[in-house]
């Protein structure tokens, strides 16, 4: 069977979504195939977190830039939608207990402002300070920008009574908070399909070629194995996006890591509903009691329990109204792996998950005794080396990327379809779009950059 297409995107993902939303919005092209063997958004972008902030680090201003622009089109679209995607600015909580990080947080406050992030405002409990305005519940009020950093333990008390007494400063990021991703990518792809793009259901299996230029894509459909014509191509495939650049004989620079999430019943409220999405950013030992450390340390399967994890455990409330769901993180799987699907399974990841929250929230030990039911899931953090992402064309005449947007997948989705629809309609791109052009790699002092690269803004 034969069709064609302008635009043929392989995956229905939030990043091909978001591709095909801008190309047909805001460009006119309207002749696109999303191609996916799943339904959309299913593989991995509903399995977010589903926050987002404008946090980052350089080197440069590329990562703040991006998610500026993309949180601009988060709100442009919660209005539009009349908060459809119930989107907040609850703001990123970082906390340290660690006396040595005052000066580490002072300084990523003063980077992140001079990236673009917003201002600082510094809380020492001294008179003719800032004041500080804690944020509202509900909505994402865009006065809320830049960070405010405590540097008084009683004032991290005050304002976040459920974080330990341990903690000597920190972060309250505001241009951050969370939304639905699922309701995000039903809206543009609504949008979408109603300017005539078209969902296919099937596996891409090759991509035909004719010298160095974009000919065709096959597809193993429902409907029938085709060929679909089409002189656009783009990698859009997630987890996929090395398979699928190998079909046109490319190796892409990016891997995979395992990210899972734990969801629990917070049944006795320990975490208030109006709480923003809280770091622990200090290494950590699990606290175990003398008896378990020992039983622990007889099996080289559990030993590993006893090990030091990094710091980055998170949580952030889930629901609404009546709802006690929390959502808790801790990426300490850091180590490449193959995509496999279903995920591996990691047993103990919900205790080792709510034993590291109590450092952060002491009530939380009273779940320790009897561990709520918890319900996990997760995806692939794809990512390149520095953990940005690739978004531009492919050296393949007519190939085009959008991929390796790591754990920042569904917060950056809005801005990075929006940059990717510019290139393949030949607009111009902001100043930023270099940064992440796939042929960054070809120059050598970026290659020089790479290798003195300190911090990849990773939670």
């Amino acid at each position: 069977m034969q069709s064609s297409a302008d635009v043929v995107i392989c995956g229905a993902g939030i990043a091909g979504i978001s591709t095909a939303c801008y190309l047909s919005v805001n460009h006119g092209i309207t002749d696109i195939i999303l191609v996916d063997e799943r339904p959309p958004l299913s593989l991995t972008s509903d399995k977010s977190t589903e926050a987002y902030r404008n946090w980052w680090p350089g080197p440069g201003k590329a990562m703040v830039a991006l998610m500026n622009r993309s949180i601009d089109l988060l709100e442009e679209i919660a209005r539009q939608s009349q908060n459809r995607i119930n989107l907040n600015r609850r703001g990123y909580l970082y906390v340290t207990g660690n006396p040595a990080q005052i000066p580490v947080f002072r300084r990523a406050a003063e980077e992140a402002a001079a990236l673009g992030a917003g201002p600082v405002r510094v809380h020492t409990g001294r008179a003719g300070e800032p004041a500080y305005a804690p944020a509202p519940r509900h909505g994402f009020d865009n006065s809320l920008t830049g960070a405010d950093v405590f540097l008084e333990p009683a004032l991290i008390r005050r304002y976040f009574p459920f974080v330990t007494e341990k903690a000597v400063a920190a972060i309250h990021a505001r241009r951050c908070g969370w939304f639905s991703g699922y309701d995000l990518g039903r809206w543009m792809l609504e949008q979408a399909r109603a300017r005539g793009v078209r969902l296919m259901e099937g596996r891409v299996e090759g991509v035909t070629m004719a010298g160095n230029r974009i000919q065709g894509v096959m597809v193993d459909a429902v409907s029938g194995a085709q060929v679909i014509e089409t002189g656009a191509f783009v990698n859009a495939a997630g987890p996929f996006t090395r398979l699928a650049g190998r079909m046109m004989g490319l190796d892409l620079p990016v891997f995979s890591e395992l990210h899972l999430k734990v969801a629990i019943k917070d049944h006795l409220g320990i975490i208030p509903r109006h709480a923003p999405l809280t770091v622990w950013t200090d290494p950590q030992y699990l606290p175990w009691a003398a008896e378990e450390r020992e039983f622990l340390a007889e099996d080289p399967e559990t030993r590993r329990l006893l090990a030091e994890f990094p710091g980055a455990v998170h949580f952030r409330p889930e629901g609404e109204g009546k709802s006690r769901t929390v959502l808790m993180l801790w990426p300490y799987h850091t180590r490449p792996v193959p995509e496999t699907f279903p995920l591996p399974e990691d047993a103990d990841y919900p205790e080792v998950v709510l034993r590291g929250m109590t450092t952060l929230v002491p009530g939380l030990r009273a779940y320790l005794d009897r561990l709520p039911k918890p319900y996990v899931d997760g995806g692939y953090y794809t990512k390149t080396k520095e953990n940005r992402p690739l978004i531009g064309p492919l050296p393949v005449e007519g190939a085009y990327i959008i991929g390796a947007l790591s754990g920042f997948g569904l917060m950056a989705a809005a801005g990075a379809g929006d940059l990717l629809a510019g290139h393949i309609a030949g607009t111009s791109t902001p100043d930023y779009a270099a940064a992440f052009l796939p042929s960054r790699y070809q120059d050598p002092a970026y290659q020089q950059l790479l290798a003195t690269w300190d911090d990849t803004g990773q939670l």
